[in-house]
This record gives C-alpha cells, sequence and structure tokens, in this order.
C-alpha cells in the first residue's frame, strides 16, 4: 500500500533572502564569513535594509531538500511554522507551487513573525547567513499531525530545530509516529554549533531514534570529537545503522549496515554553495526511497549538490531526472 507521502521534512520555515557583498562588506556590518549565525529581530531589519538586489526564496534546510525531491517527482509534505504575514503567505504558496504540501496553515495572532535568513554570497561563492528565527523556532509536538508522520515512508529532522525542547518533542514525536507505522526516519545534522549545544541530546536521538544520519566533515566530527573523521564516523556507524558524510570536493563515504561506501566527485568552483548539502540530501533521499543500492543514492546526491552549486539560489533550475539520466542512474 502507499502512503500518502514518500518524504515529508520537519523543520524551520525560513524565507531566505539572498544577495551578493564584497568581503569590505561583511567586515563593514561585522558579519562572520562563511558561517551561519542567528540575529535578534532589530539586527535583521537593519541587515535586510542594507541588502542591494534583494532575491526572496522559501528557504530553511530541510524545505530546500523538499524542493529538490518535488523536482524529482516525490510525494512530499512539510512540518513547519509560518505567521500569516505577507513573507508566511509568500511562503506557503511558494511550497505548494514546487509540489511540496505544506501541511499547516500559516499562524494568525500575536505570535512572532515569519522567519528569515538574510545570506551575503562573497565573490568566492561562500555564504554568510544571518538568521532570525522568528515563529519557525516555536514548532512543537502539537504541530505534528499524527496523519502526516505516519503516511510518511521517510521523515527527515533539521538539525537546527533542535535548539528548543520543544523542537526535540515535535521530533521525537514525528519519528516515532512514523517507524511504528514501517517508515524510516533520519536527520540531517546542519551544524556543528549546534552539536556542540545538544551533543548528548543529539546522540541519544541518533542512537535510538534514528534509522540514518546525515552530516559533513565538521558536523561529523562534531558528535563524538575524536579530531579524526574516521574514528567519529566509525563512532556514529556504531550507534546509527546509516551515516552519510559529505566532504566537499573529497566525495561522499556512507556507511551501511558496517559496510563502506565511498564515491569520488569532480572537484568544482561553486557559483553560490548555498543549499549544496540540501540538495545532496535530495538526491540521497530519492535513492534511498526508491529502493537504489548505497553508491547509487551516493551518486545522486552528488549530481544534486553539483546542479544547485553552479547557480545563484538553494533549490535546482534543471531537471533533476534529466540529470539522473544523463549520468546513468536512472
Amino acid at each position: 500500500m502507499n502512503k500518502t507521502y514518500q518524504v515529508v521534512g520537519i523543520g524551520n520555515a525560513v524565507v531566505d533572502v539572498i544577495a551578493r557583498a564584497e568581503d569590505t562588506f561583511l567586515d563593514l556590518m561585522g558579519i562572520q564569513k562563511g558561517i551561519m549565525q542567528l540575529v535578534e529581530r532589530e539586527r535583521g531589519e537593519t541587515l535586510y535594509s542594507a541588502m542591494e538586489d534583494r532575491v526572496q526564496t522559501p528557504g530553511g534546510s530541510v524545505a530546500n531538500t523538499l524542493a529538490g525531491l518535488g523536482n524529482l517527482g516525490l510525494r512530499t509534505g512539510f512540518i513547519g511554522r509560518v505567521h500569516d504575514d505577507a513573507l508566511g503567505r509568500f511562503y506557503a504558496d511558494a511550497m505548494e507551487k514546487d509540489g511540496t504540501s505544506f501541511v499547516n496553515a500559516p499562524v494568525a495572532g500575536g505570535e512572532l513573525p515569519t522567519s528569515r535568513s538574510m545570506i551575503f554570497v562573497s565573490p568566492d561563492g561562500e555564504r554568510s547567513m544571518n538568521t532570525y528565527l522568528g515563529i519557525s523556532a516555536e514548532l512543537g509536538p502539537e504541530d505534528v499531525s499524527k496523519d502526516v508522520a505516519a503516511e510518511a515512508e521517510v521523515v527527515f529532522l533539521e538539525g537546527y530545530l533542535f535548539d528548543k525542547d520543544k523542537g526535540k518533542d515535535a521530533f521525537i514525536r514525528t519519528a516515532r509516529t512514523c517507524r511504528a507505522a514501517g517508515g524510516k526516519a533520519g536527520i540531517a545534522i546542519s551544524d556543528p554549533f549546534c552539536v556542540e549545544r545538544h551533543r548528548d541530546d543529539f546522540l541519544n536521538l541518533i542512537a535510538h531514534e534514528m534509522d540514518y544520519v546525515i552530516g559533513n566533515e565538521a558536523e561529523i566530527m562534531s558528535l563524538y570529537q575524536n579530531d579524526d573523521l574516521e574514528a567519529d564516523l566509525n563512532a556514529v556507524a556504531a550507534i546509527c545503522p546509516l551515516v552519510v558524510c559529505t566532504r566537499s570536493g573529497n566525495g561522499v563515504s556512507i556507511i551501511y549496515n558496517g559496510v563502506r561506501t565511498d564515491i569520488p566527485v569532480d572537484k568544482v568552483v561553486p557559483v553560490d554553495a548555498t543549499g549544496a548539502g540540501d540538495q545532496f540530501a535530495a538526491g540521497f533521499l530519492y535513492g534511498l526511497a526508491t529502493g537504489r543500492d548505497m553508491e547509487t543514492c551516493g551518486r545522486m546526491g552528488c549530481t544534486a549538490a553539483g546542479e544547485v552549486i553552479s547557480h545563484i539560489g538553494p533549490r535546482p533550475e534543471a531537471s533533476l531526472q534529466d540529470l539522473f539520466r544523463a549520468s546513468g542512474l536512472i
């Protein structure tokens, strides 16, 4: 029996506001290059007004992944929280247009505004993110419909939401409901700093509630702090059946039930690195949801990531199906 959704994501519903910026501008504004920083409402408004030629897109790590899966034709749903304001309505409509069911209606009343991330893209393609979390960080277990979680073949959780207890509760409810109904649950670690703040809870979640975990080298290494990627990878693989580590130009390492698969990639200079990890996850999860072997899943991830770094913006512009066909993956 087919479930309503092949993949359901739960994460921050953030409008990405993207602009190009010179390194001198970053210095002037006190923006740390290449990382994600949380900002308060006032700082967010200052940065927003300083941006020239802004491009707005519905963002958030897991939401970007779902857009990639929609591009690939999978049935997807998104559990997130936006305010009933202009940005929130823009977000919900854009997700639906991309083919993902936005399952929770925008929230009216005196709540926080819709979340937004001001992303400054440097000439070298590095992105510096300044995120005002707003209403999306208030996501809690009451936002998780049992019908949605149980009707998902795969659920995908975003580590950024882990900063609040009710976000953790929402994760656990989603994962348990999905798994009890025969689905698979997994997490994108999202950010090494997030792990720093919640290491024990993260490890607990991965060991007891997750079927897979996806992260980059810094994220995987932040879990056990062995200061050695191989040791850290093996430590995570010992508690979770499927670990996927993206290593930028050095390819991808996957350990599934103790069997390791390494996938090389062609090194290219990104036009804009925004969304590379999110689209890797889209390609990989497409493979997972459609029963492909690990090497094919990994190559699908790399192909999707390669597409998104070839242009500005965190979501695919070309047909990923066509690219997979051209690479002999489908």
